[in-house]
């Protein structure tokens, strides 16, 4: 698996920071570094919650010098305008980020609509397995939980694999181990995760 480190300008950043390359996101993030090969100055990159989208527009503008523009839907549809010109004009790329495939966007504008309608799009998919893995790990890795080796594993088996469980799964794990000075063990995340009610646990 690969993974892309950023350059880190704010103080408290650190491997959280970083994006974990596999077969779940791999075709957008070899779209994004072949920047200078689109048909139009524009690409829109969408994806599930805590996906690693706005991380992976970061690493965009560090190696395209371009411009990002986050939660694309939600801003002034006049403005997105503006800013397609903008890069189409002088040729500066433009990523716009959102969490649902550009048709669904609430666009009333006409002309933004059209070119919507023809823009180069990728998505981040939920992770797959090795990439649910490696995020548990990094979880517990950042931090700073002490986890029995096999957990990562025991884990998989059985929580959605989704980036939004696995980081409430983890959280919920870390703050036990917190609160109890205790190394999370299997036997300690099961009986948390049933004592939360929020996530399927398969018995053993």
């Amino acid at each position: 698996m690969r993974q892309i480190s950023l350059p880190f300008d704010r103080p408290g950043q650190g491997a959280g920071d970083e994006f974990l390359v596999s077969e779940a996101n791999r075709i957008a993030v070899r779209h994004l570094e072949n920047w200078q090969g689109w048909p139009l100055a524009i690409s829109v990159l969408t994806g599930p919650p805590l996906s690693g989208r706005s991380t992976l527009g970061r690493h965009f503008v560090a190696m395209s010098g371009g411009a990002v523009i986050d939660d694309a839907p939600g801003q002034d549809e006049q403005m997105l305008f503006n800013a397609w010109n903008e890069a189409q004009t002088t040729r500066r790329p433009l990523l716009m980020i959102g969490d649902v495939p550009p048709e669904q966007w609430p666009v009333v504008l006409p002309d933004l609509r059209s070119r919507l309608a023809a823009v180069p799009h990728v998505a981040l998919e939920e992770p797959d397995e090795a990439l649910a893995h490696a995020l548990i790990e990094r979880s517990f890795v950042v931090a700073g939980a002490k986890y029995a080796a096999d957990l990562p594993d025991w884990l998989l088996r059985r929580i959605e694999r989704s980036y939004a469980s696995i980081a409430a799964v983890t959280r919920l794990l870390d703050e036990a181990a917190l609160s109890s000075g205790r190394k999370i063990s299997i036997a300690m995340a099961k009986d948390v995760l049933q004592g939360a009610g929020f996530l399927p646990i398969v018995p053993d």
